[in-house]
């Protein structure tokens, strides 16, 4: 059974970087739309940023021109790369993505629509 496996998280003082990662856990033809949402202690899951197949993106307003959504299509891969973090941002964060798993799944437009599993971001000093 295909998964989604998030990768990346860690602990970095504010000010610093990271990069996460999403991908599926087998072979797949492709991923049609993304996304990465993350939840905070305490608080509901928001979204953080989304990319389509061909590229286009929406961010929160709390997080736009510091993160960067993007994808590699050919990896089937997609990333999160989170400049000038803030201590608000701590929260485990988790991709979503609609995984079309196989070339009769494409013909037919047939998507299963998966979570990762979550990945902790600490920004703390």
């Amino acid at each position: 059974q295909v998964q989604l496996v998030e990768s990346g998280g860690g602990l970095v003082q504010p000010g610093g970087s990271l990069r996460l990662s999403c991908a599926a856990s087998r072979s797949i033809f492709s991923i049609n739309a993304m996304g990465w949402y993350r939840q905070a202690p305490g608080k509901q899951r928001e979204l953080v940023a989304t990319i389509t197949s061909s590229g286009n993106t929406v961010y929160a307003d709390s997080v736009k021109g510091r993160f960067t959504i993007s994808r590699d299509n050919a990896k089937k891969t997609g990333y999160l790369q989170m400049n000038s973090l803030k201590p608000e941002d701590t929260a485990v964060y988790s991709c979503n993505a609609d995984l079309v798993v196989t070339y009769s799944d494409y013909i037919t437009n047939r998507y299963l629509r998966l979570w990762g599993q979550g990945t902790l971001v600490t920004a703390s000093s």
